[in-house]
């Protein structure tokens, strides 16, 4: 356009300048009202006006222009007709904005744009035709040839990125040619699109998928026509899948695809199966409802053609910066067998059930008021014989354990701290289930009836203070028979606890802490015991007789305690450099003791005892006195009936060097450890008629490398035994022994790393442990005890809305791997047993042999019993919009397998295949 000049002379006038001044204005007035009746209606775009209308000077127009209304008909006997371009038209072109007059086009080129309402578009080139009223848009072709700057049309919440594109401005309907667009998670690519208006669109030969490279989708759902909803459904015709461009049998004469972003209520479509010893299933079919924008409910249910089924109620709920939780309860009523069909398959039914509830609430909610859940319980029985799910972790988890706690502080001085919890601990081996209904637990902070008002406390005088705790608990000891019966009530113990500790501490010489404590304590409780000897009963011979007495009874205790401590520091230096100069490895060595004694006295509390006369075993003629308390059954045991005057000792140690860092640009040396807390305990007790030394405990940590600490712990026992292996008292150096027994060891190290390690990351796990399934039924967060495959079809939970910075590139040098170490080992000799009674090396790893397809395994030796533990296989595929996942578990009483594929994208979870061969419940 460089060649486009406008060419203006100026020319001097031989005529009366007012006669041509006033023919001007009378042929220029005219001209604008022949050109305003000749074109569409006055909303078109004003252009300069220019002599040589074939000639135009691009840098002489806006490269912004605008549309404006002007009223240039008044003086028009003719009605105007409606305006069809009711708003401002912003358009752009960066090479260059051209505007032909004659053919009444607006031509915009290379990253041009055009915006009218709601509606913009942009794209290399755009043609606007007022005749028409449409906008036309296409891509460019480059110098290398390639077609760029694709058109991307714009529509309040919608997009679309065609070939090409017409649209007009008065019907606002559109035709767009090879149309991509994208809904949620769904891609959608038409070869052509006609827009009828803003909420449908009519399609035809569409692709839609969920894959992120729409150029080359390694699946996509084909359709001849479609009606599109952007934001509420896609309804089609015929349907197939294809797989890397290849149809399958997979059709259906029509199809229905939601696409609302938010959550609406629906039918889950149920997994069909066949099971060896339940015959056909059908599983976790069920409906969803989103009950508010803060909670939903998903209801699942079992069929098994022998009768068995099952429930499961999931339900999660969330406030913004006030709480979080989810709910699940889950029930099955299991059938083994067929009723009086075979001897050698007897008839079962059992019945199983899980509650699990976690609940956070958020910490800028309310600073003084905390409430928290973390619930499970149920069948002890559940884990190992749920068909739903095959959970390792859980199975191998033998505790179930539950706390619910609500706590509130009032502030002030003193302040006062109250709460509340109910606890739950559950044996799924003996079935036994200990809870508290509740536990409530209130103190008051310290007071120091001395201190200054200012300034720091000085001297055992300021420093005296005293506080009040109070602990109320409701406790029942149950088994799964009897959880929630009458019975478990009427066995409940209620008591009360009020303390109230007296301490002090100063200095003595600088050096030693010394402190001063007595402990006032008083109980209180709802049931006693009374005893009794009845010489008629158990022939004659007598027994004793106990009976539970109803009422409030209260015992009160106290004691006084002391101690002394200090710490006492060791450095040997070797120096920083060698004679040569160079740095020394090691430095220097740190050796730190803290060595303390303390002391307490508690009396006797005879006067909380009874006593019941009673015949001596074997000799009628004979009897005893027997003591006993009448607290012996309460929620907190009795009383001491002896007297107590203990001297405890205690030392801890630890070790640490200094040596050169490998680092040569570190300008100070690096500090280690070398022993971590060697903590050695044992006690005195001058009231004890024998037996009076304490066994020597001790334990300890040895760091071998980064992440890997060896932590030990035993028990050292001064005392002989006798030919019964009795202890006696008599020190074991006196009876030909060495100067301790060594009576309990342990030793444990867990170690894990990757190949990260080796490459100076060392990025943490941040794995959210309240979404992990395994972690939230009781089990490890990790797997090194295995995987947990669910059955209901989490493994489609991955939103590919996440950006996915992956590389997969193939490796070059490194294959990215991890592998986590567990080590154990028990040694027990209290009665000359001499025997590790369990040793295990439990390991579990993971192994990437190339971008997408990942290997792992997790296992363990048990030496103890010479055999392998738990094991289990994992092969994983990431197939990008599929997945693929593999889990075995070759042996053991819970020998099984389970297949997955599927698409990951939560809006097509329907489309999988699994298959398992699940534990027999019967071994």
């Amino acid at each position: 356009m460089s060649h486009i000049f406008t060419k203006i002379a100026r020319i001097e006038l031989h005529t009366k300048y007012h006669l041509v001044l006033l023919l001007s204005f009378f042929l220029l007035f005219s001209a604008i009202n022949v050109f305003a009746q000749d074109l569409p209606d006055s909303t078109l775009v004003s252009f300069p006006t220019v002599k040589d209308t074939s000639r135009v000077n691009i840098n002489s127009f806006p490269l912004n222009a605008r549309t404006r209304v002007a009223d240039s008909t008044k003086q028009d006997s003719i009605i105007a007709q409606p305006d069809l371009i009711s708003d401002i038209v912003d358009y752009f072109g960066k090479d260059y904005v051209y505007i032909n007059r004659k053919e009444n086009k607006v031509y915009m080129y290379n990253e041009a744009y055009i915006i009218y309402q709601d509606m913009r578009i942009d794209a290399g080139l755009i043609i606007l035709d007022y005749n028409k009223n449409e906008v036309y848009a296409q891509g460019i072709v480059d110098t290398s040839g390639a077609y760029t700057q694709r058109p991307v049309f714009v529509q309040a919440n919608n997009t679309v990125e065609p070939d090409s594109i017409i649209f007009n401005f008065d019907t606002q309907k559109a035709l767009v040619y090879n149309s991509r667009t994208k809904e949620g998670e769904i891609n959608v690519i038409a070869k052509i699109a006609k827009k009828e208006n803003d909420s449908v669109v009519y399609m035809r030969d569409v692709k839609f998928t969920t894959s992120k490279d729409i150029d080359n989708p390694e699946y996509y759902f084909y359709a001849r026509k479609i009606k599109f909803v952007p934001g509420k459904k896609i309804v089609t015709g015929l349907t197939n899948l294809y797989i890397a461009d290849v149809p399958t049998p997979i059709g259906l004469p029509f199809a229905y695809f939601p696409l609302t972003k938010d959550r609406a209520a629906g039918f889950i479509i149920p997994t069909i199966g066949e099971n060896a010893n339940r015959g056909f299933f059908f599983q976790n079919g069920g409906y969803y409802i989103p009950i508010s924008d803060y909670a939903d409910l998903t209801i699942l249910g079992d069929y098994y053609t022998n009768g068995s089924y099952g429930m499961r109620l999931e339900s999660s709920y969330a406030l913004r910066y006030r709480f979080r939780g989810n709910l699940s309860f889950r029930f099955e009523k299991l059938i083994n067998g067929e009723r009086g069909f075979s001897p050698f398959e007897p008839f079962s039914e059992t019945s199983v059930y899980n509650l699990r509830w976690s609940h956070s609430q958020d910490s800028k909610a309310n600073p003084s008021t905390r409430f928290s859940a973390s619930v499970n319980l149920g069948s002890s029985r559940f884990f190992q014989e749920s068909i739903n799910q095959n959970n390792t972790a859980s199975f191998l988890n033998n505790t179930l354990s539950s706390s619910v706690s609500y706590s509130k502080t009032f502030e002030g001085d003193p302040q006062i701290n109250i709460n509340i919890t109910a606890t739950h601990q559950q044996n799924a081996n003996t079935e036994t289930i200990n809870m508290t209904l509740p536990t409530f637990t209130g103190n008051v902070s310290r007071i120091y009836p001395f201190a200054p008002k200012t300034g720091i406390k000085k001297g055992i005088i300021q420093n005296i203070n005293f506080q009040y705790d109070v602990q109320a608990q409701n406790r029942f000891q149950t088994t799964d028979s009897l959880f929630f019966t009458p019975q478990m009530f009427k066995d409940a113990q209620l008591g009360a606890q009020h303390t109230i500790p007296i301490s002090t501490n100063f200095k003595i010489a600088k050096f030693l802490s010394a402190s001063l404590s007595a402990n006032y304590q008083e109980t209180w409780v709802f049931k006693t015991i009374r005893r009794d000897f009845d010489p008629t009963l158990n022939e004659g011979d007598g027994a004793v007789v106990q009976d539970t007495v109803d009422g409030f009874e209260a015992f009160r205790t106290y004691g006084f305690s002391a101690s002394l401590g200090t710490t006492l520091y060791g450095t040997f230096n070797f120096g920083e450099t060698n004679k040569k100069g160079q740095p020394k490895l090691i430095q220097s060595i740190r050796h730190v003791v803290r060595p303390s004694i303390g002391y307490s006295n508690r009396p006797s509390f005879e006067q909380f005892y009874d006593e019941y006369v009673q015949n001596v075993a074997g000799t009628p003629d004979e009897t005893e006195v027997i003591q006993y308390s009448r607290f012996e059954t309460t929620l907190y045991g009795p009383p001491s009936l002896l007297s107590s005057s203990n001297v405890s000792f205690s030392v801890s140690n630890t070790i640490e060097a200094k040596i050169r860092d490998k680092d040569s640009t570190a300008t100070e040396a690096k500090k280690i450890s070398i022993l971590n807390n060697l903590s050695f305990n044992t006690g005195y007790n001058f009231k004890a008629d024998s037996l009076a030394l304490s066994p020597i405990s001790f334990r300890g940590s040895i760091p071998i490398v980064e992440k890997l600490d060896i932590n030990f712990g035993g028990t050292l026992d001064p005392y002989a035994l006798d030919n019964n292996n009795r202890k006696i008292n008599t020190f074991n150096i006196n009876n030909g022994g060495s100067l301790f027994r060594l009576t309990a060891f342990n030793v444990s190290a867990n170690y894990s790393f990757s190949n990260r390690d080796f490459d100076g990351d060392n990025d943490e796990d941040n794995t959210d442990r309240n979404t992990n399934e395994t972690f939230r039924n009781g089990g490890r967060p990790d797997d090194l005890f295995g995987n947990s495959n669910d059955f209901r079809g989490n493994q489609n939970d991955t939103n590919q809305d996440d950006e996915d910075d992956t590389d997969y590139e193939w490796y070059k040098y490194s294959i990215p791997w991890n592998l986590r170490l567990a080590y154990t080992l028990t040694y027990s000799n209290p009665g000359r047993q001499n025997e590790i009674s369990s040793q295990s090396l439990m390991f579990s790893g993971d192994v990437e042999f190339s971008p997408r397809w990942s290997v792992g395994v997790s296992s363990g030796y048990d030496f103890k019993n010479d055999g392998f533990t738990y094991t289990q296989f994992r092969f994983q595929r990431d197939l990008e919009s599929w997945q693929l996942s593999f889990n075995w578990v070759p042996f053991s009483t819970r020998s099984s397998w389970y297949f997955f594929v599927g698409i990951r994208s939560s809006v097509f979870s329907d489309i999988k295949y699994d298959k398992r061969r699940e534990p027999d419940q019967r071994l």
